[in-house]
């Protein structure tokens, strides 16, 4: 039987017992048959029985929370019943087909999260991580067009509200469904934030109704409809925001602005030349970068202007002040902590410079001959000169000049032409085609190992096939030989695991029977080993089965 307990939002001395939501209706009140006696129930556990004088429940503590028990009971029993609500309108129809069942029941399975049982140290068992899982089904199923099952939807949209990496994928699956169930539960609140107000965008060929939104919406309503005026006309969207700009708060015109990333063009250079005076230095300095993206822009000529004066194949002469013209060109004239001041501004000169003024300047030659050149070396401006070129070239997604930059794949990381950063060499390689991306990653590993290159195989496009996966598989059995300390080694397992190519799991399976342990290897490496080998076959099978239960039949 249920014991009282204060209800929420009770003050001191108010002791009622917890009701539920389902429960409805109204509590009784000092008019109601026995509200006397639970007061003094109240006021006994709240002085004591033993310091309770006068009338009212005494003894020991046990008969008083016998007492309130069945009092509990008899309030409950008298609510008043609520008046029934208006029954919601029916789930709008998702056109789209359900996946077939086997997968239907696979998507069960990952949202309950029924991972492998691994003990502590790291260890983490041979079972494959179904958790991990779920994104790959989630992408699968979107890739064939699938609905989610109606009695998975509220389970999916647990998930999505637990983990925001699965927001996007996991309300494209629950489609209407999801957005009809969210508006009915303040839990699932996310899912109508996620896009619209729950999706219902207006036609963007219909002015009014665009320019209804876009002056009275919520804020994520008018994201999403600046994405969708975008989509479809990306000149429009810069003259939807400069009807408004004027009035927005700085927070807001940072991430209106942050949208034009995607369509980028020349057209939008006047909107962001005007946004280069904009009140707020975040705002100046995110239309500065937007323009010094596009190389043919106004600000990209002044950036080459002032680069190209300060480096050459005599040398290199930082700028010996920041001047208003410069300030209002995006650059941040204090530097952080450790940098020169004239360092810091010649990294945002460059950076900011179209990589094609380069050339001329250096007499005709290519990207990996200036590259080369011992530019400033005594003066010591060759990394600050090589790191702004890093940068450019990201910015400017140069394949030529990334390539360049990173060099091969062979050499040692300390010897790299443009960067020893891994990081920084993850991001040149985001701007090189996939198949070359794998392939030079595929190098490195062959070359270095897998310690280093963690960051350069995150940006390896799924799944790794051909020479990366062979050079991955490879590289572990190698670490495995050696009796290398197997933790180290999870991070790359985890992702492997996620990325290799599931035929690879042939490859892999002469590898799951535990070995000898070298002399010199970590105790329990060999046992270690053996099972991180059986839960990557075992998670490499199952990513199989997944994709050939989401086929069409």
């Amino acid at each position: 039987m249920d014991s009282p307990g204060p209800a929420e939002g009770a003050g001191p001395g108010h002791w009622t017992p917890p009701r539920t939501s389902s429960e409805g209706g109204a509590p009784m009140g000092e008019g109601d048959e026995g509200y006397g006696e639970w007061q003094e129930l109240v006021g006994a556990a709240l002085l004591g029985t033993d310091r309770r004088r006068g009338g009212g429940p005494a003894g020991s503590p046990e008969a008083l929370l016998d007492a309130a028990a069945v009092h509990t009971v008899r309030r409950r029993a008298g609510l008043r019943p609520a008046g029934a609500r208006p029954r919601p309108e029916p789930a709008p129809r998702d056109p789209r087909p359900a996946p077939p069942e086997a997968a239907g029941r696979r998507l069960a399975q990952l949202l309950a999260g029924r991972a492998g049982s691994g003990g502590g140290g790291g260890r983490r068992g041979s079972a494959p991580d179904l958790t991990e899982l779920l994104p790959q089904w989630l992408a699968a199923a979107g890739r064939h067009g699938y609905r989610a099952p109606a009695a998975l939807v509220p389970a999916l949209l647990d998930a999505a509200r637990a983990r925001t990496d699965l927001r996007p994928q996991a309300l494209a699956l629950a489609g209407t469904r999801g957005l009809w169930l969210a508006r009915m539960n303040p839990d699932w609140r996310f899912a109508l934030r996620g896009g619209a107000g729950g999706g219902e965008l207006p036609d963007v060929t219909d002015p009014s109704a665009v320019e209804r939104l876009w002056e009275e919406g919520l804020f994520a309503e008018r994201v999403a409809l600046l994405g969708a005026v975008r989509a479809r006309e990306p000149a429009a969207a810069p003259r939807l925001l400069a009807t408004t700009w004027a009035t927005e708060r700085a927070e807001d015109r940072l991430m209106f602005l942050d949208s034009l990333r995607v369509g980028l063009s020349l057209e939008d250079e006047p909107f962001l030349e005007a946004a280069l005076g904009d009140r707020s230095r975040n705002v100046r300095a995110t239309a500065a970068e937007l323009l010094s993206a596009l190389p043919q822009s106004a600000l990209a000529g002044r950036m080459a202007e002032r680069a190209l004066a300060c480096v050459g194949p005599e040398g290199v002469t930082p700028p010996a002040e920041c001047d208003g013209a410069m300030l209002r060109d995006g650059v941040v004239k204090r530097p952080p902590a450790g940098r020169g001041e004239r360092a810091w501004w010649l990294g945002q000169l460059v950076e900011a410079a179209p990589l094609s003024c380069w050339r001329e300047r250096f007499g005709g030659l290519g990207p990996a001959e200036i590259v080369a050149l011992p530019v400033a070396a005594a003066e010591g401006w060759t990394e600050e000169l090589h790191a702004a070129w890093c940068r450019a070239a990201v910015r400017q997604r140069d394949p030529e000049w990334s390539r360049a930059l990173l060099g091969p794949a062979s050499a040692p990381p300390a010897a790299g032409p443009g960067t020893a950063s891994l990081a920084e060499r993850a991001k040149l390689l985001e701007t090189l085609p996939d198949g070359e991306r794998a392939e030079w990653v595929a190098e490195f590993v062959r070359a270095h190992g897998l310690s280093e290159a963690f960051q350069l195989l995150g940006v390896c496009v799924v799944p790794w096939a051909g020479a990366l996966g062979r050079a991955v598989v490879d590289a572990l059995d190698i670490a495995r030989e050696a009796g290398s300390y197997p933790w180290s080694f999870s991070g790359v397992m985890g992702l492997a695991e996620r990325c290799l190519d599931p035929s690879e799991a042939g490859r892999l399976e002469a590898l799951t029977a535990a070995a000898e342990e070298p002399p010199d290897a970590s105790p329990g490496a060999a046992a270690y080993w053996a099972e991180a080998f059986q839960r990557l076959v075992a998670t490499l099978r199952l990513r199989a089965a997944m994709l050939s239960e989401l086929a069409p039949s």
